[in-house]
């Protein structure tokens, strides 16, 4: 396992993290049982993989909990999240710190290493610094979160205009961010990663591969829209066979994908979400593997270099 230092937290993490979110959250949504789950989770702290990533809302903390029963605590790094959007309105500062101590509860845990206001929109982003904020810094004094982050809404904001303006005019509030960086769209590379570098956050990656880079058909949906909307050249693509020239480097295009990810100066460590124990290994071995050739990533980059609408899911 290769590990690094999560920015100015200090934390050691693995380069790959578990995300318990996504498409099947540990398996849990489409019908695997919580045993199913726990083993997921004990095969990455197995493989060294000590960065685990819940939420509130994936429904998974629980079974985080169950599976790092007897693991040393001081050995794993836990983050979680939960959004300023609760029960149909903006959440109250004392009912943040309320589900802070939830997620404990469901962690069955005394801290949490990185909790993150979740997916807040642009909109939502005033508020969760004047309200939301001061509540997690007041739980953070008394010990029961160690370090605050934020994560944007890649699907809605492909373009990162929350996390944007957070690295520019407040980046010292948070110590941890989570953005959506792909091959697809790279554009967190100008308008979040510089500045996260800059100030020392710690940056996880999300999206690194969904649906687009790992369904065929769903890749040749996106080509087609990006040449149809002038944002890539359709003279670079075959749309038989979209990206088929990273063949000559990689596995598949989902370990093409992972390895350009893990490899962009500026992201500490790419989250993969999975529900089988062999997916985990495959997902481990791209993101541990060398770089892409100089060539392709380069082609890659100015192939989608206009590129920030889409998030690949």
């Amino acid at each position: 396992m290769e590990y690094t230092t999560l920015g100015r937290t200090g934390l050691s993490v693995s380069r790959i993290g578990l995300g318990c979110g996504g498409h099947s959250r540990l398996g849990l949504k489409i019908g695997k049982s919580e045993e199913s789950a726990i083993a997921v989770v004990r095969e990455a702290i197995d493989l060294g993989i000590n960065i685990i990533d819940t939420a509130e809302s994936y429904g998974t903390e629980a079974v985080v909990g169950r599976a790092l029963r007897g693991v040393p605590r001081n050995g794993i790094v836990i983050s979680t999240k939960a959004g300023v959007d609760w029960q149909d309105a903006w959440c109250s500062a004392a009912d943040m710190i309320l589900r802070v101590e939830a997620c404990l509860q469901r962690l069955e845990t005394d801290y949490i290493d990185v909790f993150h206001l979740h997916a807040v929109t642009v909109d939502e982003y005033p508020y969760a610094c004047e309200e939301l904020l001061p509540a997690l810094k007041k739980v953070q004094a008394e010990g029961k979160i160690r370090f605050i982050g934020i994560t944007e809404t890649f699907g809605p904001d492909p373009s990162h205009q929350m996390l944007s303006r957070l690295v520019e005019e407040e980046a010292s509030f948070w110590d941890v961010i989570m953005t959506g960086f792909n091959l697809l769209n790279q554009s967190a590379r100008d308008r979040v990663l510089q500045y996260t570098t800059l100030n020392n956050i710690g940056t996880l990656c999300m999206f690194a591969v969904r649906r687009a880079l790992s369904q065929p058909d769903a890749l040749k949906e996106a080509m087609q829209g990006l040449i149809a909307r002038g944002l890539v050249d359709g003279a670079e693509i075959d749309l038989s066979n979209p990206l088929g020239f990273l063949a000559q480097c990689s596995t598949s295009i989902t370990d093409a994908g992972y390895r350009f990810c893990s490899h962009e100066p500026g992201i500490d460590v790419v989250l993969s979400g999975t529900s089988s124990v062999e997916h985990l290994r495959e997902n481990l071995q791209s993101i541990l593997a060398p770089p892409l050739p100089d060539e392709i990533t380069v082609k890659l980059r100015e192939i989608f270099a206009n590129v920030d609408s889409i998030s690949g899911n």
